[in-house]
């Protein structure tokens, strides 16, 4: 798999038929090791290894319903009493982090309404902080620890 601009963690990976798998510490199973699931890993791992995210308030691959059609947002974080505190999307590191992926993020977040977005693909990582009542975002310079979001 592709280096990423993320810290590297020690994964358990194994191969079988031709194909990778890797250990999914979060799910507690054995998934298929697509470019995104790479993503995805070492993003999770940073979220709760260096910024302190508890593991029991995030939630991976959920549905959600955009315009009436089911959709799985990549995960998201949620604060000790249920609501939504981040919504995550990863991309395959050869996939831009671009337009088209703030609106997919910004579609799942309109149903989700997350205050902070997470975008990923391993080489390029974003967090912007949504403003409901003006119906904008901007961008921060760094992902703020777990602790400082609920201040």
């Amino acid at each position: 798999m592709r280096k990423l601009n993320l810290p590297k963690y020690p994964f358990s990976v194994r191969r079988q038929d031709d194909r990778l798998f890797i250990f999914d510490e979060f799910r507690k199973k054995w998934l298929v090791l697509t470019p995104e699931e790479w993503v995805r890993q070492h993003l999770l791992m940073f979220l709760t290894r260096q910024k302190g995210y508890p593991v029991s308030l995030i939630a991976i691959e959920k549905q959600v319903k955009v315009n009436q059609q089911p959709q799985r947002f990549d995960a998201v974080i949620y604060t000790p009493n249920g609501t939504p505190l981040a919504i995550i999307e990863c991309k395959a590191a050869n996939v831009p982090i671009n337009e088209d992926t703030i609106n997919q993020i910004l579609r799942y977040n309109a149903v989700i309404q997350a205050p902070f977005l997470i975008l990923s693909n391993g080489l390029d990582t974003y967090c912007a902080e949504v403003n409901f009542e003006e119906r904008s975002f901007s961008f921060l310079e760094d992902i703020p620890a777990y602790k400082q979001n609920l201040v």
